[in-house]
This record gives C-alpha cells, structure tokens and sequence, in this order.
C-alpha cells in the first residue's frame, strides 16, 4: 500500500501546487475514506505533513517580502494556544476510539462543508467590503488586533481536530479583515501562520499517539514532487477554472461524511 500512499500524496501535491489550496481538505478525507485510516490517525498525520510542505512555501515568501509578520504573530496569539488546549482537552477527555472518531468525523464535515463554501464565496466575500464609491469597509484599527487574535483561535481549535482551516478559511478571513492587503500579501500570511500552528498541533497529536510516522514519510515522498511540478503548472491553469472544481468535490466529500 505505500505505493499508494506516496502516489495519493502526489496528486494532492500538485493540486496544492497549482491551487495554492486543498492540502487538509483533500488529504485527510482521502486518508479516512479510501485508505480507512481512523480519523484521528489522518488528522494527525496530515498535520505534521502540512507543517513540513508549508515551511517550504512560508520561506520563499518570507524571502520575497510578501508576509506580514505582525498579523502571523496576532493569528498565532490566538492558534497556538487554542490548539494546545485542544490537545490537553483530548488527553483529559481521553474519549474512546468510537467519541474520537465521531468528534473528528462530525468537524472534518463541516469544516469541509465551510471551506468549500469559502472557495465558492471568495470574490464575492472580497467585494462586500467596498463601499459604492470604491473604499474600503473596515474595522476600527482599535478592533482589529482582538478580532485577528480571535480568529486565529478559531482557526487554531478547528484545524487541531480537523487538519482543515489553516488554508482556505484563513485566507478569507484575512481578506475580510484586511481588505487592502495584496492577494500575494495574504496567501503569504496564510501559509506562514499554518506552519507554526500545525506544527504545534501535529507535535500534540504525535504525543497522544495519532500520528503515523510510516504513512507521513510516504506521503512526503509523494507530495514535495507533486508541489513542485504544480508550482511550475499553476501558471497555465487557470484559477477561476479549478476553484469551482475543487469546491464541488469538497462539497461532495462534506455530504458524505455528515451521511456517512
């Protein structure tokens, strides 16, 4: 089966690699559905996966200027320990395989559910913040950090159980509440706010036991190539033809999860 695996990791590679999402989203369904890993295993391998293959992205943005890194540190404030407390609040419940996977199953849907939305609404969620006469819509300086922090913690609870949130979600939300910030500027923030946050909540995960180090090797050895060619591709795909495709599919995956 490692075959498999490497080669499921590639094809969710290169559709990262050309999307610049879908990585959670497509990575821990395909696990749970067609490999029948349990879900908590596929979260926390997908996890420690993601850290790994977003390091890469977050440090050629870091390189290029495109991250701005007082918003990573308020996203964090808020992620970091929110997925802490995730992970104590696990080890307290110390729920039984059949609640564990109820509660993973139950989040991964709607987060799935939420992120397919989010890649459906994302233009439109943009324009919604200008006024009639092209301004922007914003909060009160005095707001914003709190509510970055805040999200940042809602992100940090949903990505620690369900391995999704980081990318898609993350990226709307910036949008939302920094309109005049470049779309460069906030995949650039996006990517390198996840690689702390999953990689604190792949560790927690790995401490409880739900992480297979086999399975994240041949993952990874699929995945970096898959990256790397869909990086080179990205530029003749076009995104408005893929997002719409990628949406229905996590849309697809969602209801049957919530069915399941």
């Amino acid at each position: 089966m490692d075959w498999l695996y490497t080669f499921s990791g590639f094809l969710v590679g290169l559709i990262v690699g050309v999307t610049g999402v879908g990585g959670g989203s497509l990575m821990t369904p395909l696990l749970v559905m067609f490999f029948g890993i349990s879900p908590a295993t596929a979260v926390g391998t997908d996890l420690l996966y993601a850290s790994i293959t977003k390091a890469l992205g977050g440090w050629v943005h870091g390189r290029n200027g495109t991250v701005d890194w007082k918003i990573v540190g308020l996203l964090s404030l808020g992620s970091l320990p929110a997925a802490l407390l995730t992970i104590a609040l696990f080890k307290f419940l110390a729920l039984d395989e059949k609640a564990l996977k109820g509660l993973v199953t139950g989040v991964l849907s709607v987060a799935l559910l939420l992120t397919a939305a989010a890649l459906l609404l994302k233009d439109w969620i943009k324009k919604i913040a200008l006024r009639d006469d092209g301004t922007v819509y914003e909060l009160h300086h005095r707001h914003l950090p709190a509510a970055t922090i805040a999200t940042g913690a809602i992100v940090g609870v949903l990505v620690t159980i369900s391995s999704i949130g980081a990318g898609v979600l993350g990226t709307v939300a910036l949008l939302f509440l920094y309109p005049r910030m470049s779309a460069v500027r906030v995949v650039g923030t996006d990517i390198a706010h996840a690689v702390p946050l999953t990689a604190v909540a792949g560790l927690g995960h790995l401490v409880l036991g739900t992480v297979d180090l086999v399975l994240l090797g041949s993952l990874l050895l699929g995945s970096l190539p898959g990256i790397y060619l869909g990086s080179h591709l990205s530029a003749k795909v076009p995104e408005k033809v893929l997002r719409p495709i990628l949406a229905v599919m996590l849309l697809i995956i969602g209801t049957r999860l919530v069915l399941h």
